[in-house]
Order: structure tokens, then sequence, then C-alpha cells
């Protein structure tokens, strides 16, 4: 009885630890390779919010034929040395959603997206410099992404998109455990936080919202059952070997006494 009981206990065991190669897979329900499906994706314009870090310049021609950088603001961020100094030296929003640039002045930025804020900029700095040409850039365009990947941590972008599918590829990919069906994308939005549930076997996932991720977005990849089951196993196989060797013992006094 003791054997029958063990030998159970490794079937349920097994059979609840099982993955299919379905679910390790990403968007199972493309069509087939022969076959083509066309797909509208929303790619949002980032618009600035407080604590977000700008690289901005301002370059013109002097007279002598010299490009010159009137608003050096340091590097554009190309290095993790690199971020850390445009931090030091960019141009943070702050709480009211405005930048203070030397000689230009104050500007009001929260709210607005890249292009936008470039184009207001470019009015300011011709009133103080002749013939310039503004560039924007946001340096702190950084994702969080935590649970079962294999390389949680912190991302920093150096592009103006990212998609989630990126950033899962930058962890190192979804482990062993992590559940393909429970991707939770956080996202803070002024003084709001929304979420959403992305699905990667589900090709509807190039649709959604949050498809394109947006500076701040928080990533947790969900564990799947088998992870938390296979973490009890040794609670559970000391349980069922603690019964069984009760029962055995019982039996045996029941043996004995007769």
């Amino acid at each position: 009885m003791k054997q029958n009981l063990l030998i159970l206990t490794v079937s349920i065991l097994l059979v609840s630890s099982c993955t299919s190669m379905k679910q390790l897979g990403y968007l199972n329900n493309l069509p087939k390779p022969s076959s083509e499906e066309t797909f509208t994706m929303n790619i949002p314009d980032y618009k600035l919010q407080q604590r977000d870090v700008l690289y901005i310049t301002a370059k013109a021609m002097t007279p002598d034929g010299m490009i010159t950088d009137y608003l050096s603001s340091g590097t554009s961020g190309s290095t993790q040395q690199d971020a850390s100094e445009g931090y030091l030296s960019g141009y943070v929003v702050n709480r009211e959603g405005n930048i203070t640039i030397p000689v230009v002045g104050t500007i009001k930025l929260g709210g607005l997206t890249l292009e936008e804020t470039r184009k207001l900029v470019q009015t300011f700095v011709d009133k103080v410099f002749n013939n310039s040409t503004v560039e924007c850039k946001l340096r702190s365009f950084k994702v969080t992404i935590i649970g079962e990947v294999k390389s949680p941590g912190i991302i920093l972008i150096y592009s103006n998109y990212l998609t989630v599918l990126e950033a899962i590829g930058r962890a190192g990919g979804i482990s062993d455990f992590g559940n393909r069906h429970k991707i939770l994308v956080i996202r803070p939005v002024d003084k709001e936080t929304k979420t959403f549930s992305l699905n990667l076997q589900d090709k509807q996932i190039i649709t959604s919202d949050a498809y394109f991720l947006l500076p701040n977005d928080v990533v947790i990849v969900q564990p799947t059952r088998q992870k938390i089951f296979n973490l009890n196993t040794p609670t559970i196989a000391f349980l069922m070997s603690s019964i069984s060797a009760a029962i055995s013992t019982t039996l045996l006094l029941i043996y004995l006494i007769k």
C-alpha cells in the first residue's frame, strides 16, 4: 500500500508539472505562413510629465562657418555613463511642468509631445538667437520589467519606441515558469495609474494600447501554476511520506495487537 501511495504521488506531481509546447509559444493564433494578416497598431505620442529629463540643443552657424551649440546639455545619453551625466546636465520637468533654460527663460512643457516641445522651444530660442535649429530628445525613457523573466531590471531606451515583445527580449525572454497569458503593464499617467493585461499568445496584443511601451512603464510577467506547485512539492512530498509512514505504522500495530 505504501508503494502504491508513493507511485500515485509521483504520478500526480509529473502530470501537474507538465508544460505543453503551445504554452511556450508566442502569438499562437497567427495565420499559417502561406497567408498574411494586417493589423492596425496604435503608436502613442508620449506627453511630457514631471521628472522627465530632456536633451535640448540649439545649433547655429557662426559667420566663420563653424556650427555652435548654444544650449549644450551634455551628451544625448548613448551609454549608461552618459545617461547619468544626462540627468545632471539635462533639463528636468518640474512639478508645474516647466523647464528653465539659461538666457532663454522658463517654458511650460507638461502635457506636450516631443515634437510640440521642439516647436515651442524653437519659438523661445528664436527670440534670443538668430537662425538656430532646436533639437529635443527624451533622456529619461526607461522601462522596468520584473517577474518571470531571465534578467529582470530597468531597461534604458535610446529610441522613440519600444514594444512589449522587445522589452521581454531585452530581459532575456520569459523563464520556464512565466505565464505568457498574463502580462501586466502598469503605466503612470499624470496623477493616475493605468493597468493593462496582455496575452502574448494572442495576436490581438499587437492592437493593444500597451503594445508600444511608454517611459516609466512597469512590465510584470506573472508565474504559472506549475511554479507554485513546484515550490510546494517538497512540502507535499513530506506530508505524503509522513501520512504513508503513519498508515504503515498503524497497520503494523493492528497486526501485532491481533
